[in-house]
């Protein structure tokens, strides 16, 4: 074989790693390119439409069980109105809540976890936050009980036994009677495990008085995401106040 070739040959074979060794590098970068893309499309997600947020307590048995995952629209209220019956997510109006304390992780887990959190597959701070179900819009007047053990709302009676859970043997929808006008840019709202639910029946010495300021919603919880077995679509169960904005005034 001549000295040429040696050389033509050498130099088809260089070509050709140097092909290789390119190829891998452009497919490298479109990896890279995808994972940023799906990072970016999924913060601007978990910032502006949806988010995860995990049940950490019983007040809203059976509706949600804890542990459960839920998605919540982050469109309500800003661009969405709440409605009553609506499940919401919100940011404590101040004292609802203990302190939570500080969790110590390895720095890896705190990375991990902070990465998660940042594209929305995760919720480090639910501890932070709370979800009811809305039970009276600003200017309501929210009344309990009458002699069937009813709610009204702008004096209609409602029938909550689609989503309410009542011990065994009680009728009444609320341990405790109340009587409460809505201020304007707030929320009454209550858990559906009325006899173990902290609401706004039971924060009137907290500064806003158990009204929680439309504001610190963070959004609508619309479906039950985790477990498989607890996946469902969240009802707001808009029959169950029907007439009471004609009851209003």
């Amino acid at each position: 074989m001549t000295q040429d070739t040696r050389t033509t040959r050498d130099g088809r074979e260089g070509d050709a790693s140097a092909r290789r060794k390119r190829g891998v590098l452009l497919f490298v970068r479109d990896l890279l390119v995808i994972f940023v893309v799906a990072v970016l499309v999924s913060f601007l997600i978990k910032t502006f439409l949806i988010r995860s947020f995990f049940i950490p307590s019983q007040s809203m048995q059976e509706t949600l069980e804890v542990d459960d995952r839920i998605i919540v629209n982050e469109l309500v209220p800003d661009v969405a109105a709440i409605e009553r019956g609506d499940v919401v997510v919100f940011r404590d109006p101040g004292g609802w809540l203990p302190a939570s304390p500080e969790i110590e992780q390895p720095p890896l887990v705190a990375a991990v976890d902070w990465f998660l959190a940042f594209v929305g597959l995760s919720a480090p701070d639910s501890n932070d936050h709370l979800v009811k179900r809305v039970i009276g819009l600003p200017g309501d007047h929210v009344v309990c009980c009458n002699a069937l053990g009813q709610m009204s709302v702008n004096g209609v009676p409602l029938d909550e036994s689609v989503y309410v859970t009542l011990p065994p043997g009680e009728e009444k929808v609320s341990r405790d009677d109340f009587d409460a006008t809505v201020p304007e840019g707030s929320l009454w709202v209550m858990g559906d495990n009325r006899y173990n639910s902290k609401d706004s029946r039971y924060n009137g010495e907290t500064p806003l008085k158990g009204f929680v300021p439309i504001e610190n919603v963070v959004g609508k919880a619309f479906v039950v995401s985790w477990p498989i077995a607890h996946w469902a679509w969240l009802d707001n169960h808009a029959d169950v106040f029907a007439g009471v904005d004609e009851g209003k005034g």
